[in-house]
C-alpha cells in the first residue's frame, strides 16, 4: 500500500483544526491536530491522535492532562506555528492564552476549548489515541468561523443554500 496515496485519500475528509496544549509544570507546549473528535457525553470523553515520539506525546503521558483549543479562521497563524511550519518556534507556546482550571494552556479567541485529564491511551500504529475526560470546557459563538482543512490546504465554510 502506498502511504503517500493513502495520506492523500485520508486528506479528502474535511476537518476542523485544533491545538493541543500541555503544561507539564516546566513548560507549555502546543501541537496542531485535526484528528480530534468527541467520544461520549456520559462520561464526557474526547480523543486526539498524537504521533509517537513527538514532544507532545511524552508530555501528555507525563502530565496526565491536556487542553484542546478549536481554532477560528483568524487563528491560522497558530495552526501553522504549532504544526512546525516555523521551525524556530516549533512547540513554543507564545500565542495569547490563559491557563484553565487544570493549569493547561487554552488559546484566547478559540471557538471552543476543552480541558481534560487522561482517561485512556490506546495503540494506534504510529500514533497513540489519547482519550481525555473533559473536566472543563467553554465556547465563544462570536469568535468567528471555524478553521477547516481539506485536500492539504485550508478551506472556508460556505453555508449551504
Amino acid at each position: 500500500m502506498d502511504g503517500k496515496e493513502l495520506r492523500r485519500a485520508f486528506g479528502q475528509f474535511a476537518t476542523g483544526i485544533t491545538v493541543v496544549g500541555v503544561n507539564n509544570g516546566d513548560r507549555l507546549h502546543g501541537m496542531t491536530a485535526n484528528s480530534f473528535t468527541s467520544v461520549s457525553l456520559d462520561p464526557p470523553l474526547l480523543l486526539v491522535n498524537v504521533i509517537k515520539g513527538s514532544n507532545t506525546h511524552g508530555l501528555i503521558e507525563a502530565a496526565g492532562r491536556f487542553a484542546i483549543s478549536v481554532l477560528t479562521e483568524k487563528q491560522q497563524i497558530w495552526s501553522d506555528q504549532f504544526a512546525g511550519r516555523f521551525p524556530e518556534k516549533k512547540g513554543v507556546f507564545d500565542a495569547p492564552h490563559h491557563l484553565g482550571q487544570l493549569g493547561q494552556p487554552i488559546l484566547e479567541g478559540s471557538l471552543a476549548w476543552f480541558e481534560c485529564t487522561l482517561h485512556a491511551a490506546y495503540d494506534g500504529g504510529d500514533h497513540t489515541i489519547f482519550v481525555g475526560k473533559v473536566e472543563s470546557f467553554g465556547t465563544d459563538p462570536n469568535a468567528g468561523e471555524p478553521l477547516l482543512f481539506c485536500n492539504s490546504r485550508y478551506q472556508r465554510l460556505v453555508p449551504a443554500p
